[in-house]
């Protein structure tokens, strides 16, 4: 009995890898938010120059379908790891391999923004000349514990956190600060991200 165990979690991590990726590309964009095409791009980019490597049972697809999980529904190691029948450290071990091999693809991955032309004859973008795009902040609603209620109390009574983003011309972002308390001002939030080193 002990000994078919391995084998009988590596069946019933398969079938978790199956259910979420077999079941077309509606099961998989409401699962991981991509389609199966574009998984199997990412998986493909990490393994050849992202330097995630399948060991042992677990392979490449397994580990960045569980990294992807927990990112798209903000689970925890320990649901994901009763899922896969991998301990919470395991699943952890295989989060932060996938997230460096991101890392590591982010000159692949992210496409720096290019400065608007002198010569833009778009309406509402062409006071922007030599900009990189525009920026605004929001304020997202967010659960804090009682005693940081007042430092995330906006100027309007809500409970929130303020967020700075920037979008490019055709409405991608191309920078987002996350994580300000709702009660700093916008200002404050600029100069803090202008004072960061990557500016």
């Amino acid at each position: 009995m002990i000994r078919s165990r391995p084998f009988v979690n590596h069946a019933s991590r398969l079938h978790y890898l199956d259910s979420i990726i077999g079941n077309g590309d509606l099961q998989c964009i409401h699962q991981l938010r991509m389609d199966r095409r574009t998984f199997g791009l990412l998986c493909e980019l990490l393994r050849s120059r992202g330097k995630v490597k399948a060991d042992g049972l677990v392979t490449v697809e397994e580990q960045v379908c569980m990294f992807l999980d927990i990112l798209s529904h903000h689970v925890k190691n320990r649901t994901i790891s009763s899922r896969v029948f991998q301990s919470g450290e395991i699943v952890s071990r295989y989060f932060n391999s996938v997230l460096k091999g991101v890392l590591w693809l982010q000159s692949i991955l992210l496409r720096a923004p290019e400065p608007m032309p002198e010569n833009c004859t778009d309406g509402r973008w062409k006071w922007f000349k030599s900009c990189l795009g525009a920026l605004d902040g929001t304020y997202i609603r967010v659960r804090v514990p009682e005693n940081d209620k007042p430092r995330y109390r906006t100027r309007k009574g809500e409970i929130a956190t303020n967020v700075l983003g920037v979008c490019s011309r055709d409405m991608k972002f191309i920078f987002v600060m996350p994580g300000w308390e709702g009660s700093a001002s916008d200002s404050r939030i600029l100069r803090d991200a202008i004072r960061k080193p990557t500016g």
